[in-house]
């Protein structure tokens, strides 16, 4: 492994003349999540999971908006969003698919749930495809180690996977995606 220099100071942050945090967002967000946390940078997690479902992503600019509206540090939402695998700074596809790599996903057959998905899809591990309909991830432990493989689709956690339940699941989505009725 190597690391990368980034010269981040100097980046530039593509913009857009519409915000991202619409102020119906915001009077939500107000009204509906701020007063649950005893500081409003208690409410960034909860906010930042809310821009990245509307939009697939956490875009720059919106993460500069974000810590002007919780009065904070525009550092300490971008160190958020670099944590968690959760957010992502470029757009995600329609279904995300999760594959969980744990110990017990990995004794389970996981790997050949992978490179089958892998294959399916013609994109590695934290890729999209070109049709932004899926999205790839090797994930940690999803906490379900007695149905081991696992896997998320999307929010939707899928037990005692094999190949045929993938190639199902992937047909699904691609009805979905390409405007059919939800399964």
């Amino acid at each position: 492994m190597s690391w990368k220099i980034v010269d981040s100071g100097n980046a530039k942050i593509e913009r857009r003349d519409e915000p991202w945090c619409t102020e119906a967002m915001k009077a939500r967000w107000t009204a509906e999540i701020i007063p649950r946390y005893e500081t409003r940078h208690g409410a960034l997690m909860p906010i930042l999971h809310e821009v990245q479902h509307e939009y697939r992503h956490v875009p720059y600019q919106a993460m500069i908006e974000l810590a002007t509206f919780l009065q904070i540090p525009p550092a300490e939402v971008l160190d958020t969003v670099s944590f968690y695998e959760e957010y992502t700074v470029e757009p995600v596809g329609k279904c995300v698919i999760g594959i969980c790599q744990s110990i017990a996903c990995e004794v389970c057959g996981h790997q050949a749930l992978l490179d089958h998905v892998r294959d399916e899809l013609g994109i590695d591990p934290h890729e999209t495809t070109e049709d932004g309909l899926f999205s790839l991830l090797a994930m940690e432990c999803l906490g379900s180690c007695d149905t081991a493989p696992v896997a998320l689709f999307n929010e939707t956690l899928h037990e005692n996977l094999d190949i045929p339940t993938i190639d199902r699941l992937i047909a699904e989505a691609r009805q979905v995606g390409d405007g059919g009725s939800e399964h």
